[in-house]
């Protein structure tokens, strides 16, 4: 878990972001500090149908001049209109509520959804789901107490869930972030008739706020920034969602040590995304995301234990998980993983280890699964895609600044 949350000003086009344990970094986020390249991810549009691909059940969907996005149809059986022909189906011409859920990623146009969700910092509200789900990560006696308290908001057209942080929350609380989430969607339902075609009906937070509300706050000790207006949308979004870590929030002012320079942010960034991470046993991985997928491979190196060569696979396997299941989250990889872990013929062994990988991919926020073991010996997960990796971050940020040089 996370300790320190940093968010830095690199330069004057560039805002790094960082969760900390220790000296080492468990999230890495990279974005512009302009409104060019951030991410679409959560906001919500009135979008109208260019195309309907019934062969794969699909629609494309424009939410802005030329934007095109795509949208699963058997996914979304309850789509909110604002503007709908004399077809019972979807059709092109149709004006709807959508969602974007997952940014443009390499070939792939963004995706979205016409089940909206609004997110707190202790709940999620969902549209179109009635259901009160729990976080799995919290333990059975506080599900408990959460489910009771959430039973009075139990409602026919839409839910919630209840996320990891409300276990550290009081009722009122839950209650107040309930209603206040209710307020919301119903209020948006209710003035999305009357709104034109592409209005953004709700924009995404700055990626700082969003960083913070995806992060368990209950073991954090510090949130620092070194630019006053970040300090102050912070100071402004805990003083409004989450007053008591209020006090953990601080202004780093010190212009002979950078912040970033401080916590070795550039170095956590080149180790982030280099092919080849070293272990401390002197094994190592190495990473190559492709266009199919991630395949992460384990080598032994430079390991130079004295065990019994069982009891040396096994080290450096349970160090390599530990470290792959770090590496993904830091370079945000997804869709589809396969590490190929040194070769160890006890079962007994590999069933430790699919455990010990599974339980450190369980603290993951982003949804991940580790799916088992080929006969190949290839341990298979999946992982949810939702923003750009960290590369194509930095990559899309180059862009933008080799665009903004030539302007000038």
């Amino acid at each position: 878990m996370a300790n320190t949350l940093i968010i830095t000003k690199r330069d004057e086009q560039t805002i790094w972001m960082a969760a900390l344990s220790g000296t080492h970094a468990t999230d890495l986020r990279i974005a512009s500090a302009s409104d060019e390249s951030t991410s679409l991810v959560g906001n919500i549009y009135i979008g109208k149908v260019r195309k309907v691909q019934k062969n794969i059940d699909a629609a494309f969907i424009e939410i802005a001049d030329r934007q095109q996005c795509y949208f699963n149809i058997a996914a979304n059986p309850n789509a909110i209109y604002t503007k709908k022909g004399n077809s019972k189906k979807i059709a092109e011409g149709d004006e709807l509520l959508v969602q974007v859920i997952r940014d443009g990623l390499k070939t792939k146009l963004p995706a979205l959804s016409g089940n909206l969700e609004l997110p707190g910092q202790y709940l999620v509200l969902t549209g179109n789901d009635s259901r009160i789900g729990i976080s799995g990560k919290l333990s059975q006696s506080t599900k408990e107490r959460l489910k009771e308290w959430m039973k009075p908001f139990a409602r026919e057209k839409y839910g919630f869930i209840v996320r990891t942080n409300a276990g550290e929350a009081s009722r009122e609380e839950i209650e107040a972030e309930a209603k206040k989430l209710e307020e919301q969607y119903l209020h948006l339902l209710k003035t999305a008739p009357y709104r034109t075609c592409f209005s953004a009906l709700k924009t995404s937070e700055p990626v700082w706020i969003e960083m913070l509300r995806n992060t368990y706050t209950a073991d954090l000790t510090s949130i620092i920034t070194d630019d006053p207006q970040i300090y102050n949308s912070l100071e402004h979004y805990l003083k409004e969602n989450d007053l008591q870590n209020l006090s953990k929030l601080r202004l780093y002012q010190d212009d002979l040590l950078p912040l970033y320079k401080l916590c070795r942010l550039e170095r956590e960034i080149d180790l982030a995304t280099s092919r080849q991470v070293w272990l401390k046993s002197g094994g190592y991985l190495v990473i190559d995301p492709t266009e199919a997928l991630t395949v992460i491979d384990v080598n032994t190196g430079k390991y130079s234990g004295k065990k019994l060569r069982r009891e040396t696979l096994k080290t450096i396997n349970l160090e390599a998980a530990k470290e792959a299941a770090r590496q993904i989250r830091l370079r945000n990889l997804s869709g589809i993983i396969l590490i190929d872990f040194i070769n160890m013929e006890n079962k007994e062994d590999q069933k430790e280890l699919l455990a010990f990988l599974e339980s450190r991919l369980f603290a993951d926020p982003v949804k991940t699964r580790l799916i088992d073991m080929t006969k190949l010996e290839l341990v298979e997960i999946t992982r949810k895609k939702v923003y750009k990796t960290l590369k194509e971050q930095i990559a899309a940020l180059e862009s933008e600044k080799e665009s903004l040089s030539q302007k000038d």
